[in-house]
């Protein structure tokens, strides 16, 4: 199943999950350039064709298509994971990006309505989409799960417990996927790798232009994210594969 090329996107197919938003948007940009098919979902319409417009726009002759898939839904997640596979021949790659945040002035008034909330977007989506395309992941010669998690992970702060216990557990799930990978490739090493991308926060240019004097101190420009991501790739499975890679310093 191997495309021939040297170039490690190069005719790779890249699913990317939450693909509306900036990094969404710088996601798909890039992985574009890189000459991968990327098959985009997010639960907004109308914002997912705006992104998958400007990527193909960008780049002129690349394949990029958007799909509405409700994540929260397994069987949904799956369809997806199933159709993309079977159009392109492959999957070799999904990208998980979404998002949310709820925050509390101190611990003591955390809403547990918040966790309801996050619990939903930032692990139900990762257990739904790593179930639905492991094993299409693992058919592929390049296969790759990126999620995207925050430094607040392993460093939580009072007012943050909700969102913080959240990405703890994505991250958990993501490194028991990448122990799937290890598992199924026995002796000779995972064919497919589970990684995490820590970030303290993300930034983009509307972020800027609002608060011009802002130093946005740690941040990472969701361009440096997407280089990140696409860098993946050029990484052999054994050596990515249950490994947080951290773009912002340790806490």
């Amino acid at each position: 199943m191997n495309s021939g090329s040297n170039a490690p996107l190069d005719g790779a197919v890249v699913a990317v999950a939450g693909a509306a938003g900036p990094a969404g948007r710088a996601t798909l940009l890039r992985l574009a350039e890189a000459g991968a098919t990327v098959v985009a979902s997010d639960a907004d319409p109308e914002r997912l064709a705006e992104a998958v417009d400007a990527a193909r726009y960008a780049h002129g002759g690349a394949t990029v298509t958007g799909d509405t898939v409700d994540l929260l839904d397994l069987d949904a997640a799956r369809e997806w994971a199933d159709k993309t596979e079977k159009e392109f021949g492959r999957i070799d790659g999904l990208v998980h990006l979404v998002g949310g945040w709820r925050g509390s002035p101190s611990f003591a008034e955390t809403k547990l309505a918040d966790w309801t909330l996050l619990e939903k977007l930032l692990i139900r989506t990762v257990q739904h989409t790593s179930l639905a395309f492991h094993d299409g992941l693992l058919r592929s010669d390049r296969g790759r799960f990126l999620l995207i998690s925050a430094a607040g992970a392993s460093n939580p702060t009072a007012g943050n417990a909700a969102y913080a216990a959240s990405k703890a557990a994505a991250e958990a799930w993501t490194l028991a996927l990448a122990d799937a990978f290890r598992k199924a490739g026995g002796d000779d090493g995972p064919k497919a790798a589970a990684a995490i991308l820590v970030v303290k926060a993300l930034v983009h240019d509307a972020m800027r232009a609002e608060r011009p004097n802002a130093k946005f101190a740690g941040f990472t420009d969701v361009t440096e994210l997407a280089e990140a991501i696409a860098g993946v790739w050029d990484r052999p499975a054994r050596e990515a594969n249950g490994q947080r890679l951290w773009l912002t310093p340790k806490p």
